[in-house]
Parts: structure tokens; sequence; C-alpha cells
């Protein structure tokens, strides 16, 4: 059994997303919509099917290719604005898709250049209307170690709780050696957390292992307490909470 809540959505699940969604590429707005849908094509997080009747297809140009996919047959459509051109960008599902989703529009989320729910910009893919995401301080003392070498230790450290993932523990920086720390160039992005401002490799013994650490500057507002705080990758550390030796989660999780 898990030691974290995991999440109950089932594959192929279709819902409401009563909020306003747009997305933008090359300046040009792709779809702007009160009527999007939530589909679970696997269990973690949905995706937007959007309303043919709110995107602007003068953007689509059908690439004369069709997909069988767990919701029907779908043609398959670049997006193109000006110079711009993202080839397979799109999905059409017409008639013999499921009655919520013919006529609508499922887009590749890396094709378009920002995407917004209302007037907030979200990453990577639409926020799970089902999970939580909490970002708690706590006073158990925490310890990151790798090879016997202590890179960050705290009584005071924030704690992220998603549903479905492990714990994640955010560090005050006067917590962390950055003795052992190399500034990286890596970036990612997080629908609940925001873009990463900082990434960090940890040099040891003249071996460098990178990409072990990071932290939000500018998080979301929902996830301010971790503002300038440093989390390490759990997977690839070893970590201590009040004395006892955590096992290291059996698969990665996010940022």
């Amino acid at each position: 059994m898990s030691e974290y809540p995991p999440s109950f959505v089932p594959a192929d699940a279709v819902a409401p997303a009563p909020r306003r969604v747009r997305a933008f590429l090359a300046g040009r707005p792709v779809l702007d919509t009160v009527r999007a849908r939530y589909v679970w094509e696997w269990p973690p997080y949905p995706q937007y099917y959007v309303p043919l009747a709110d995107v602007d297809t003068a953007l689509l140009a059908d690439e004369g290719t069709t997909e069988a996919t767990p919701r029907g047959t779908a043609r398959r459509a670049a997006l193109v604005a000006g110079d711009v051109r993202r080839p397979g960008a799109a999905w059409l599902y017409g008639a013999d898709a499921p009655e919520p989703l013919r006529d609508t529009v499922r887009f590749e989320w890396s094709a378009l250049d920002a995407w917004f729910e209302e007037d907030e910009e979200v990453f990577v893919h639409p926020r799970n209307p089902y999970s939580r995401v909490d970002a708690l301080r706590s006073t158990r003392h925490v310890r990151v170690e790798l090879d016997g070498a202590v890179l960050a230790e705290s009584s005071s450290p924030v704690v992220v709780f998603e549903t479905g993932l492990p714990p994640r523990t955010y560090f005050p920086r006067s917590a962390v050696d950055f003795t052992h720390l190399v500034p990286s160039a890596t970036r990612t992005q997080c629908p609940y957390k925001g873009q990463t401002s900082a990434y960090w490799s940890v040099e040891l013994g003249g071996t460098v292992r990178p990409d072990l650490a990071w932290s939000y500057d500018f998080p979301t507002r929902e996830m301010l307490a971790i503002a300038g705080l440093v989390a390490f990758y759990d997977e690839k550390v070893d970590v201590v909470v009040d004395g006892v030796r955590q096992a290291r989660p059996r698969t990665p999780f996010s940022d």
C-alpha cells in the first residue's frame, strides 16, 4: 500500500472545467473558452478538450492523417501562426467521439506559447481539480545527505503535500551547505508551483550529480511559503526525518 494518498480519478474520466481557458501562439489567441472539458487520458492529471467553436480554426492546418484513440478517431492538424508552425499540435474529434467530446480539439500543451486559467498562467498541464497541494510549515527535524555529506539540515522546513505524490521538503537557504552545490542552467515548470528560478548540481569528491536541488523564488500564490527555499530530489539523496532514515521513492516525481 502507498504511504501517501493516491489519485482516484480513473483513466478516460470526463468533467466540465468551469473556468475561462485561453492559449496563445506567436501572440495570437488560439482558443478562448468557458466550455472546456477535463479528460483524464491517464489518472494523475487531465488535459483540456476545447469546443471547436471556441478555437481560431484559421490557425489549424489539416495534416491529412487520422489517429485512433480511446475517445474516437481524431484528425491531426498543425498550428500555424505567421512564420511559426507546430506540426501535429492538435487532435480534432468528430461524430464518433463520446457525446461530451464531439467537435472538440485537444492541443499538445507544449505546442502553444502560453496557457491561462482565468488570468493566471498555468504550466505543463491543467491543474487537477481533485488534487490538493499544501505547503505546511513544520518543526520536524529533516536532514539530507549524500555519500555521507550533509547537504541540508533544519528543524523549520516547509513540507509540500501533493495528492498522489510523496511529501517534498523545502529548506531555508541558511540550512543548506552551498559548498557542495554547483549552479545549473536547468529550469523547470510545475502547474501548482510555477517556474523554478534556480537549480543546483551536487559535487562531492570530484563527482558531479546533476540537478539535485532547486528553488522557486516567485512561486504561485498558493505556494508562497516555499519562496526562496531549497528542495532536493528525495529519489537521489538520503533523507532522515526525526532520526529515521526514509526509504527513497521508487519512481521519480515532480519538483
